[in-house]
């Protein structure tokens, strides 16, 4: 798609002033921001087809190599926290770069890890790239208001779905010709590009001076006792929680109960991930004319008919890959219009606290993402079907729903007179 025909990208482009290409001293270009939350998204999902045989290679079973996903997810979480005030302190460039460059150094450990200790060790070390992922939604934050963030935030995460989307068919390809490993070093090398390009383009967007960490404190109470922080933020973390419970489920599903390949496991993986790009798209295009919470509704009633359907043919006896991971494709859309729209609203409603605000309800996210994708592995054992993983999932989408009425309601109250 050609976002240089889109009247949204012209609008930003001629807003934010002075954005060149590879110009440090001025504000990054979207696809800067495309490509650091990208290499965040992809390293979550580029080894999801070779779990099993990790757990093989390692002499571990498939719940210890799990927590390379879990863990991974917690401590994305406790780190999203720290990275907002960070950002918020000392600006947004150089909490990036350091972040980039941990990561490139973690991914070089985890792929020559002797252990499964050491592995998970590095594992957790990699966690750093998270950074890029929060950071992407402030930094547009800072240069555009919120229903205009909303619609380049659906920009930036739809570039960044179709990085992770081939993600596993990557993995699974890389796995099959040279060994997972091959994974890890694909990630370093991706990692090492990404990080070059924001030193060459990633220009400060953070207001000169920034925030102190006492105030910022001073400013929590205000975003933890708004009950729009909290609604918005909820509507996002149910929301995903139906992704990363498929993330902790569906390599399990594809390949212990469909009995896929790790190249076939790689492509049904990246079935959501379609969806999601697809979503932002229409997130981007529309979200500031039908405003933040009518795109959030339109998104959570998506995702919740793609995982209603699915389970319905669940329980009806309808079991294959070709249904499983199609209904996945229509959830993946409706998380593609709901989270950008949440995201903005939960970074609006303190402004110059949006990278705290950032980083405070992506820790809901990805922390609520942990608990559900281990939960997800816990449900699945034993089991010969899907069903629990997609009541799980369905459950998810009920909250979130329900989220977004609540936001709904409560801008109506704040609204009348």
């Amino acid at each position: 798609m050609d976002l240089t025909h889109h009247s949204d990208y012209l609008w930003f482009m001629t807003t934010v002033p002075s954005v060149r290409f590879l110009d440090r001293t001025t504000p990054p270009h979207i696809a800067t921001l495309i490509l650091l939350a990208g290499v965040s998204a992809l390293n979550m999902s580029i080894f999801l087809p070779s779990l099993n045989l990790m757990a093989i290679d390692f002499g571990t079973d498939y719940a210890t190599i799990q927590f390379a996903i879990s863990g991974y997810l917690a401590a994305t979480a406790v780190l999203q926290i720290v990275i907002g005030p960070l950002s918020d302190k000392f600006g947004r460039r150089r909490v990036v770069l350091g972040a980039l460059f941990i990561f490139v150094l973690a991914s070089l450990g985890a792929f020559l890890a002797p252990t499964i200790t050491v592995f998970l060790t590095f594992r957790i070390l990699q966690a750093a790239v998270a950074t890029g992922i929060v950071l992407s939604r402030a930094i547009v934050r800072d240069m555009v208001p919120q229903d205009q963030a909303a619609s380049m935030i659906g920009y930036v995460t739809m570039g960044m779905a179709l990085v992770p989307m081939f993600g596993p068919m990557i993995g699974g390809v890389l796995d099959e010709a040279f060994g997972w490993r091959a994974t890890l070093a694909f990630l370093a090398l991706a990692g090492t590009g990404v990080l070059t390009l924001c030193f060459l383009d990633l220009g400060e967007t953070l207001s000169e001076g920034g925030l102190s960490f006492r105030e910022q404190i001073a400013g929590y109470p205000i975003l933890l006792t708004s009950p729009r922080f909290w609604g918005y933020s909820l509507a996002a973390a149910f929301g995903s929680g139906a992704f990363f419970a498929y993330l902790g489920g569906a390599p399990f599903v594809a390949n212990g109960l469909y009995g896929l390949s790790p190249m076939w496991t790689g492509f049904a993986l990246g079935a959501p991930a379609a969806g999601y790009a697809f979503g932002n798209y229409l997130s981007g295009r529309h979200t500031v004319r039908l405003g933040v919470n009518h795109m959030a509704m339109a998104g959570s009633l998506v995702t919740l008919a793609g995982l209603g359907l699915s389970l319905f043919m669940g329980l009806g006896g309808l079991e294959n890959p070709w249904i499983f991971f199609g209904f996945c494709t229509v959830f993946g859309v409706g998380n593609g219009m709901l989270l950008p729209g949440t995201m903005a609203g939960s970074m609006s409603v303190r402004p110059q606290l949006a990278g705290t605000a950032s980083g405070l309800s992506g820790a809901l996210m990805i922390g609520g993402g942990a608990a559900l994708s281990q939960l997800a592995g816990l449900v699945l054992e034993g089991q010969n079907t899907a069903v629990p993983l997609q009541v799980l999932m369905f459950a998810c989408g009920i909250c979130s729903t329900l989220a977004v009425i609540f936001v709904i309601y409560r801008g109506r109250q704040i609204a009348a007179p």
